[in-house]
């Protein structure tokens, strides 16, 4: 009998990833890459003000952080709940320590090495041209549906909020006045303009709770499209940018929301210890669950994606984060400690969903089953009263019911309860701050990538600081992201990004098997060999499942979406065969050259 109380879990969970950091990150930093403090990073070398710019530790990993966690770590634990809240608590815990870390961590480090080039660059020179040139087009269609994925989520919180839509407005501003404050102001201040920051976002969260039933209140009152609009003009303008002005500082702003909101669950967990309502292992974990629709072998493992492993992150760690790391050994904390923290996330949202009544569970998620189920939604009426929403029932997608079960942790707090209503919408909004710092991200990611293979055609357009290159490639991201948004639903887009986010740690799993073989290490080579043989199974089976079990079905009432979702599912694990084969060969042949070739300065 497993316990049913959250506690332990957390303690377990906690404890697993503190070892983890101590020893399992210092042995990869020291025996693996040598982490020098001396060592000229990029970021020096290649100071140009724009893309290249030396960061202090804890801002930059406010930016990772905050441009790594997107909506994965919190929807994806809440729709795996189905299962039971066991399978997905082991794959977050063992995963983030064993695999997602480590991916994130060597991708970071690889990337710095080489003067912060991109995943496919690093793949063409360390594995060969062909896979650099597969990887470059399936990463760039990872990035469009990864960037559909976590935008939907934006949308759907959003829409019809005009709380959260004037906090997350709000965000921008401050983030420009924290950049000014900290390198023209007050050059050095972080302190200063953190200060500053925190307490306009909190004045904001508060302001915004009062806006209901006036003028501005109702012209934030914005529906989809609306939200949709104005998230794509904000990824494209971010995307442009000096990457000091907006996107750092706001990413470091959203950190300190982040953070603190998930160290005051952790915090509120150990207090108040609340009841899992979801069994440990439920019924659906044989599959013909309302939510998932596979068996739990291998869905779980691309249904939670982000919380435990996410090829996304390989994007940031060799797009953003390599360009601006201040000095060498920096890159554990932030690569490998990045990571940690966000599989907590995945830990902090399944406890908040298996806390949850069964009926309120289902209720938000899958009310159509509520009747198969034995369940009421008698309790979700109620608890719509409390939080000040007119009804939470068949609000999919996951985040209504994370800011509900989080809401109900925090209200077991003394004097808590008669604040619900803030409770949830903070929680809402918090929600779509994770979500918005990886979209910005994102976007400027995918611009770097474009422009990389447009430069191959035209020099110019290559140059990160060409602005004619660079606003075109961030208005076509954008625009494949924003389609896929329209087009789309939560049961089209989520289990094709969890196949596309997964099968790209495949890749970025590869290169860094064969960048650590490049280097002479080959007995090290099983940090990265071991994730990838399991991950590449998993997926690439999940992958054949959704195929035949979810995408071909879904032709019959819509065909072109269905055959459309279903080709580009197929020809992106094709690509993945295709650099795992020529990886392969490639791994073989250095494994068996002596001496092997020498790290690159």
């Amino acid at each position: 009998m497993w316990p049913a109380r959250a506690l332990p879990y957390m303690l377990f969970a906690l404890c697993a990833m503190l070892v983890a950091y101590r020893y399992y990150s210092a042995f990869i930093a020291a025996k693996i890459f040598a982490l020098d403090p001396a060592a000229p990073t990029p970021a020096h070398r290649l100071n140009d003000g724009q893309n290249y710019h030396p960061t202090k530790k804890w801002v930059l990993f406010g930016h990772h952080f905050a441009a790594i966690a997107g909506a994965g770590p919190l929807i994806g634990p809440v729709l795996a709940a189905q299962f039971g809240f066991l399978p997905g608590l082991l794959w977050i815990v063992v995963g983030v320590c064993l695999a997602g870390a480590v991916h994130d961590f060597v991708v970071l480090c690889s990337s710095v090495r080489r003067d912060g080039k991109s995943l496919a660059e690093i793949a063409r020179t360390e594995v060969s041209p062909l896979t650099g040139a597969v990887a470059m087009v399936a990463i760039l269609f990872v990035v469009v549906i990864a960037l559909a994925g976590l935008g939907m989520v934006v949308v759907n919180a959003l829409a019809e909020s005009p709380w959260g839509t004037f906090t997350i407005a709000m965000s921008i501003p401050l983030a420009l006045f924290m950049a000014l404050w900290m390198y023209r102001l007050r050059p050095g201040r972080i302190a200063e303009a953190s200060a500053i920051g925190v307490a306009g976002l909190l004045i904001a969260v508060v302001v915004g709770g009062n806006l209901e039933g006036t003028a501005l209140g109702a012209a934030l009152t914005l529906s989809k499209g609306q939200i949709l609009f104005a998230m794509a003009a904000y990824g494209l303008i971010a995307s442009v940018l000096p990457v000091w002005l907006l996107l750092c500082p706001r990413d470091y702003l959203s950190s300190y929301l982040k953070i603190g909101t998930i160290g005051a669950l952790v915090l509120s967990v150990l207090l108040v210890n609340p009841t899992l309502h979801a069994p440990a292992i439920s019924a659906f974990v044989a599959g013909g669950g309302p939510l998932v629709k596979g068996k739990v072998f291998p869905f779980v493992f691309i249904t939670i994606a982000c919380g435990a492993i996410s090829g996304f992150h390989a994007l940031v760690s060799s797009g953003t984060t390599p360009k601006m790391l201040d000095k060498e050994p920096e890159a554990r904390i932030i690569g490998f400690g990045g990571m940690l923290m966000e599989g907590l996330v995945g830990v902090c949202a399944l406890l908040c969903a298996a806390s949850l009544e069964q009926g309120d569970y289902y209720g938000i998620n899958a009310p159509q089953a509520l009747a198969q189920l034995g369940l009421t939604d008698e309790h979700l009426q109620l608890m719509a009263q409390a939080v000040g929403e007119a009804t939470l029932k068949g609000r999919t997608g996951g985040g209504v019911s994370l800011a509900l079960g989080m809401t109900q942790i925090f209200s077991g707090l003394p004097g808590l309860a008669a604040l619900a209503r803030y409770a949830y919408h903070f929680c809402v909004m918090f929600e779509a701050l994770f979500v918005l710092t990886t979209i910005d991200t994102g976007t400027r990611v995918g611009r770097f990538l474009l422009q990389e293979l447009a430069g191959r055609v035209y020099a110019p357009a290559g140059r990160p600081d060409w602005v004619p290159g660079a606003i075109g490639a961030s208005a076509i991201i954008v625009g494949g992201w924003t389609a896929f948004i329209q087009t789309g639903s939560v049961s089209t887009i989520w289990p094709m990004f969890g196949i596309a986010n997964q099968l790209l740690a495949v890749i970025a799993l590869s290169v860094g098997t064969a960048v650590i073989l490049n280097m002479g290490h080959r007995r090290y080579a099983w940090v990265t060999l071991a994730p990838l043989l399991f991950l590449a199974g998993v997926t690439l089976t999940a992958g054949v499942e959704s195929i035949n079990g979810t995408f071909l079905p879904l032709a019959a009432t819509k065909p072109m979406q269905g055959y459309l979702d279903a080709a580009l599912t197929a020809a992106l694990m094709l690509a993945v065969v295709i650099i795992l084969a020529d990886s392969a060969r490639r791994w073989v042949r250095v494994a068996r050259a002596q001496p092997a070739r020498a790290q690159p300065a």
